[in-house]
């Protein structure tokens, strides 16, 4: 099988994931020790975080890296699995939709994240029909290309909001509209902690709803309960890696 061909099962072996499982684990890694560590532990798809890529490369978060420097970063992780690979790819590093696309397939990505905060612009957020454009954009051109890249649209409204309550109708017109502009999954971030609001958002949207979670901290089967469709980790699979190998290690330390 060609690059191509298996680029694109890759792709429909991600969209079948998220339809068989509910909600889809998808280990947030960001190396090729941590690829083949979640992949052999069973999962059988992953993501790479843009919080613990840059850790790992000691770049900043929030686009501190180049786009070419993370395809270079990600290139080896997809290769080093058999298993589809999402990419985080912030607010899209400047980028038009079509080259982020065609950037991310030609290292063998099949999925993405996409923010509304544009670090390059002071951290503005995105409005809703901007966010809802760039989507739209994205998913053209996927469809152009050929191959059906499974396009996560996240909103930070929650995460910018001093009462994430008082946004919460605004929040669901923008996951909304994502939707509508061809999102396969939403991601409203900061309210993994939140029952009322998560099972607000599920019930609004139609397609799977992605929560962040914290591996050790939280329950799988309370995100299954309320609805929630697709589980990553953001950065707290790192960050509880960071713990344990400090309890490993502090004995040991002078």
């Amino acid at each position: 099988m060609d690059l191509r061909s298996d680029t694109v099962e890759r792709a429909q072996r991600l969209k079948h994931l998220h339809a068989e499982h509910r909600p889809l684990v998808l280990p947030t890694v960001w190396d090729v020790w941590s690829a083949r560590t979640a992949a052999d532990a069973g999962f059988p798809a992953l993501t790479v975080g843009s919080h613990p890529l840059a850790d790992s490369r000691g770049a900043d978060d929030q686009e501190g890296q180049t786009f070419e420097e993370v395809l270079a970063a990600v290139a080896p992780i997809i290769t080093a699995v058999d298993v589809p690979v999402s990419v985080d790819l912030e607010a899209g590093y400047g980028q038009r939709p079509a080259d982020l696309v065609a950037g991310l397939i030609e290292v063998g990505g099949v999925g993405l994240n996409i923010e509304d905060t544009v670090h390059s612009e002071g951290g503005r957020l995105r409005t809703a029909q901007e966010h809802a454009t760039y989507i739209a954009g994205l998913r053209a051109a996927a469809d152009d290309a050929g191959v059906p890249v499974w396009i996560n649209g996240r909103t930070d409204l929650f995460l910018h909001a001093e009462d994430a309550a008082a946004v919460l109708d605004e929040a669901i017109e923008r996951l909304r509209a994502l939707e509508q502009a061809g999102a396969d999954s939403v991601y409203p971030v900061r309210i993994q902690d939140d029952d009322a609001l998560l099972a607000a958002v599920t019930a609004a949207v139609s397609v799977p709803v992605n929560s962040t979670a914290h591996p050790v901290k939280h329950d799988l089967e309370r995100f299954r309960r309320l609805g929630v469709g697709r589980i990553t980790y953001g950065p707290l699979l790192q960050f509880a890696m960071t713990d344990a190998m400090k309890g490993v290690l502090g004995p040991w330390a002078p």
